[in-house]
């Protein structure tokens, strides 16, 4: 019965192509179940099989915890290790105590179980083997073949008993796959589960599109044109944002090809209903979504770089056009770009604007207390908050035609006193007595620096010397001088403490 094992050994590995050692393996784990059903299921069991003459022995064995170890189970299959010791076995905790008991013969019930097991781990090495040749595919186009379809997706037959799957959240909307139609999709991921290591496709994914492009556009793969970025509305629209790397090279061209050739290559890919926009990109924003925003003309434009959106006018006959079918261009072009797009018309966009500067104008007539002629000026020069009219460098003030240095300080006071009072009634980011009363500093920076989150001495030991010039506008001198005194807490600590 011994060789018996080697002849199964041998003619499992040459028919499945796996390696032999698999197989003794699971010809041990199979006479190990069947030296438990023998002995009782409650026991642990090992089997070692001698891999030249198929000769084989059995142990029972039990897993050395500690004595005071709460997850103590069961003597069947654990002990003790002061009971270990006393019998003699020199072992340490996690270690296994081993006695050798009968072997069951490699007969009829082992022969069956051993089958079972080796079935199993044939199909779960086979797997492994397949997919790990698909691992350094992850991010890139694959083709297969539809080899089945249900409700939860596509099966698709990728050969050499390798399948992938495309989930149907991944198919794009609207796309009848034929059993036996060659498709390509983007390999995302290859996922763990219950029935171990899965390859999932998707079609429906933005990097899909990506590849395809690099496929059908060899200035993209000879790194001649880049590809900046891509939105996708999966089985409707598309928009893609390339730039040329070459004085001579039209990349909107490039992309499109001969008479559309290329793009419609890829629409055909795509289920041949979805339509892909080719956008220049542009390294100025407002250039940038206004190409975004294409086929619609964009007449003016707002930027609010601090919340990171535009305020994009247009012809109010053509409004509906810029927005798209339920908001889709304009969706798709901030998902793009990146930046938060408020579309209207131009009349729109105008008294919108007014309105905004009007309410800076008043704020600052009323803060500052000057006339609206003062007002207007530094609202056309840029100011939109006392912030800014309170710490900007005095050099840009000074540039201002009409404004002297003795303007320009009761402009900066006034700002100053206002965010003061404000911090005062909103009970807000006010500076501890320990900051306000440290030797070197003042009430103005002490204020300015609560309104950075710096409120308390620690706050202001904690940071560096470049973050404290940037943020309160002063030189490297003061900076460090205060950022020294702010840490004196320290260095009496640590000699209190030696």
């Amino acid at each position: 019965m011994n060789k018996e094992i080697l002849y199964v050994v041998d003619a499992v590995s040459n028919e499945k192509n796996v390696s032999k050692e698999l197989i003794f393996q699971a010809v041990e784990t199979a006479l190990a179940m069947a030296t438990r059903k023998r002995y009782g299921m409650g026991i642990d069991a090992r089997v070692s099989v001698n891999r030249q003459t198929g000769d084989y022995e059995t142990y029972r064995r039990w897993k050395v915890v500690d004595d005071e170890d709460p997850e103590f189970e069961s003597p069947e299959r654990q002990i003790l290790e002061s009971y270990a010791k006393d019998r003699g076995f020199d072992v340490a905790i996690g270690d296994y105590v081993e006695e050798s008991i009968p072997s069951v013969e490699f007969g009829r019930i082992a022969a069956q179980t051993a089958k079972q097991v080796i079935v199993a781990k044939v199909r779960e090495a086979e797997r492994e083997k397949v997919v790990s040749a698909y691992r350094d595919k992850v991010g890139h186009l694959i083709m297969g073949v539809v080899k089945r379809a249900d409700r939860k997706g596509i099966v698709l037959d990728l050969g050499e008993n390798a399948e992938a799957f495309i989930p149907r959240e991944e198919m794009i909307p609207g796309e009848m796959l034929h059993v036996g139609a060659r498709v390509r999709g983007y390999l995302k991921e290859i996922h763990q589960d219950m029935r171990g290591p899965q390859i999932i496709v998707s079609r429906s994914d933005v990097n899909f599109l990506i590849e395809l492009m690099k496929l059908e556009v060899p200035e993209v793969s000879q790194e001649m044109i880049d590809i900046m970025g891509a939105a996708r509305d999966a089985g409707s629209r598309a928009k893609v944002a390339v730039r040329a790397n070459l004085p001579n090279i039209d990349p909107i061209g490039a992309c499109v090809g001969m008479r559309g050739s290329r793009i419609q290559t890829v629409t055909n890919e795509l289920g041949g209903k979805e339509r892909v926009d080719i956008v220049l990109w542009n390294e100025d924003i407002a250039t940038y979504v206004m190409n975004a925003m294409a086929p619609a003309e964009v007449l003016s434009i707002v930027v609010d770089e601090e919340s990171k959106s535009m305020d994009i006018g247009v012809d109010g006959e053509k409004l509906s056009q810029a927005i798209g079918r339920g908001g889709q261009n304009v969706r798709l072009a901030s998902e793009l770009t990146g930046w938060t797009l408020n579309v209207m018309s131009v009349e729109e966009a105008e008294a919108k604007t007014q309105a905004e500067q009007q309410a800076i104008i008043n704020l600052f007539m009323e803060k500052l207390d000057v006339d609206e002629e003062v007002a207007v000026i530094l609202v056309e020069e840029g100011f939109s908050t006392l912030e800014e009219v309170a710490y900007v460098p005095i050099e840009e003030f000074m540039a201002i035609e009409g404004f002297d240095e003795s303007l320009v300080n009761e402009l900066r006071d006034r700002a100053q006193t206002a965010l003061l009072s404000q911090a005062i009634s909103q009970d807000s980011h006010l500076p501890a007595a320990d900051l306000l009363h440290m030797d070197g500093m003042d009430d103005t920076l002490a204020f300015k620096l609560a309104t950075q989150g710096i409120c308390t001495m620690e706050d202001l030991a904690e940071q560096s010397v470049d973050e404290l010039m940037e943020l309160a506008d002063i030189d490297e001198t003061r900076a460090a001088s205060l950022i020294m005194k702010a840490r004196e807490p320290w260095f009496a600590d640590d000699k209190a403490e030696a």
